[in-house]
């Protein structure tokens, strides 16, 4: 009883300090259940850290302040501590705002930093509750341990044993058992047949009149990709003139067994469909749900007058973060297969008479899609490039690139060599550039205040690149490093990434879309007073 009634003073005043970091700002606004959480967690981390260096100085028999001097000194740290906690928390709504007024949305009301306290204290209690459960299973293994061996050695053994223990209670049942009600969660969501999309009657359409696809198996993102987007009619009335219907290819999970199977399958249809007779043709990764940004291909097939095919392959329906803990390879394996059906066909056709070839993906979408083909493979007749919109922080291509950008340009903004093969863009429009475009061109669309880019494992104990000035225009200037919280922070921010609105953080918004895709693809005949009355006509959408 007296171990469960035990609270370690340095350990709380550590945790105080970090709980009060916690609450200042990052990338995107957070709601209040997230910086709650972020809080809770960061205060049971710094009191852990706490708790052990109080533990490692008493081992090492270091001298400690006993008596009067001991209360004096623990009781001005402790006003200290909360003093710094009750002004960080009473500023927090105002950070919050500051980055809400930044994106141009609603300021939080003022009873924020009541609910952001109790919650934080509710998970701290749990965390707590759970490290003390661990520390007298490890003293249970311990005294039973000192039977056989050694005092130290019992200690050391009942450790790991602990470790292992709850490691294989949280990974092996509780994680699964999580994952498995998930992953039939997401099927059943999936196989869902929304009453707004009916089966196409245009033989041109996957699982439409002909298709060597069945409707019901597109899956609802792949059913909702084939019938959304603009139609001729849309197209003909906005241009002025008369316009084709695009062309969307789609193959769902439930198509064929295998990836081999539904790549194939994809190509088959895109010939049946006619896709390689379209004057572009978009190979598209979708992200871990399979669902494919519209403002990416509703604003390119506007540019290219309804000239033009894209092609999807779905390998997998769970959002993007479990889907790369379910089946890390499944979606890399699935675009691979894609690429080479698509560009070994397409390579086969005569030169002059074949589409421009481009590649497409967002978030996960685009990291898998920059591992679809190998550079040896395509370096006799390349692709005409890509745009990867949202490139996740794991994506080694991305990371490569920005390791090596000139030192004149942000860790946020990267400028590689003479950018005559690739450029990084955002709001702004950066892809102008002095030097002409190469053979190949490629194109990353990131936002500074993407968390999903900008997410840093190393934040842990090191400040990252992008944080140094000048900061992206979306960035708040009050952001500040601090060692593990930054960290939380951002790990938070990419579950509350949803929040930002359009334009910042993870949701890229069509007017940038316009810009990149008029870079890569360079469609023919649009004035700049068409393409600024294109931007105006998605502006309306928006509003409405």
């Amino acid at each position: 009883m007296r171990q469960w009634m035990y609270i370690s003073i340095p350990g709380i005043l550590l945790g105080a300090l970090l709980f009060a970091a916690s609450l200042s700002p990052s990338l995107v606004p957070r709601p209040p259940t997230v910086q709650g959480l972020v809080s809770g967690v960061a205060l049971a981390a710094g009191y852990a850290i706490g708790a052990l260096l109080r533990w490692l100085w008493g081992y090492l028999e270091l001298p400690e302040l006993r008596g009067r001097n001991a209360r004096i000194v623990t009781s001005a740290a402790a006003t200290v501590c909360a003093v710094i906690a009750l002004t960080f928390l009473w500023r927090a709504s105002t950070w919050q705002n500051a980055i809400r007024a930044l994106m141009d949305l609603e300021p939080v009301d003022g009873t924020r930093p009541f609910v952001v306290a109790l919650i934080a204290v509710l998970v701290f209690g749990a965390l707590l509750a759970a490290g003390k459960v661990f520390r007298m299973t490890i003293a249970l293994l311990a005294r039973w341990l000192e039977r056989y061996v050694p005092r130290r050695v019992s200690r050391v053994c009942g450790l790991l044993a602990a470790a292992f223990l709850f490691w294989s209670l949280i990974d092996g049942v509780l994680f699964h058992a999580a994952l498995r009600s998930a992953d039939a969660s997401y099927s059943q969501v999936d196989a869902l047949m929304d009453d707004d999309v009916s089966i196409p009657a245009d033989p041109l359409k996957p699982g439409g009149p002909g298709s060597l696809l069945a409707w019901k198996d597109l899956g609802r993102a792949g059913r909702r990709f084939v019938a959304s987007g603009p139609s001729a009619k849309e197209l003909s009335e906005f241009l002025g003139t008369s316009a084709p219907e695009p062309i969307r290819v789609y193959v769902g999970l439930n198509c064929a067994a295998t990836i081999e199977a539904r790549a194939r399958l994809a190509l088959e249809e895109l010939v049946r469909v006619g896709g390689f007779e379209r004057s572009v043709l978009i190979v598209v990764t979708p992200t871990g749900t399979g669902w494919i940004d519209p403002k990416a291909l509703d604003t390119v097939e506007y540019l290219h007058r309804g000239d033009i095919a894209s092609v999807a392959v779905q390998y997998s329906y769970l959002p993007s973060p479990l889907s790369l803990i379910a089946e890390p390879h499944y979606g890399v394996e699935t675009a691979v297969a894609l690429f080479r059906e698509i560009y070994g066909h397409w390579r086969q056709l005569p030169a002059d008479r074949r589409p421009r070839l481009y590649l497409h993906g967002l978030s996960l979408g685009a990291l898998n899609s920059t591992l679809s083909f190998d550079i040896l493979d395509v370096l006799s007749q390349p692709f005409q490039g890509a745009l990867w919109s949202g490139p996740p922080f794991r994506s080694g291509l991305w990371r490569t690139l920005t390791a090596r950008r000139n030192p004149d340009s942000p860790a946020w903004l990267p400028r590689v060599g003479d950018g005559s093969i690739v450029r990084f863009t955002n709001q702004e429009n950066h892809l102008a550039a002095p030097t002409p475009w190469g053979v190949t061109r490629i194109i990353f669309l990131q936002y500074a205040s993407d968390p999903i880019t900008f997410f840093e494992p190393a934040a842990l104990y090191r400040e990252p690149a992008w944080m140094a000035e000048p900061r992206g225009p979306d960035v708040s200037p009050q952001l500040r490093w601090y060692p593990i919280v930054t960290m939380l922070q951002l790990a938070a921010d990419m579950v509350a990434g949803d929040v930002a609105p359009e334009g910042y953080g993870h949701d890229y918004a069509p007017e940038d879309y316009i810009d990149a895709w008029l870079a890569l693809t360079d469609p023919p005949s649009w004035s700049g007073e068409e393409i600024e009355r294109l931007k105006a006509h998605y502006a309306r959408v928006r509003r409405h």
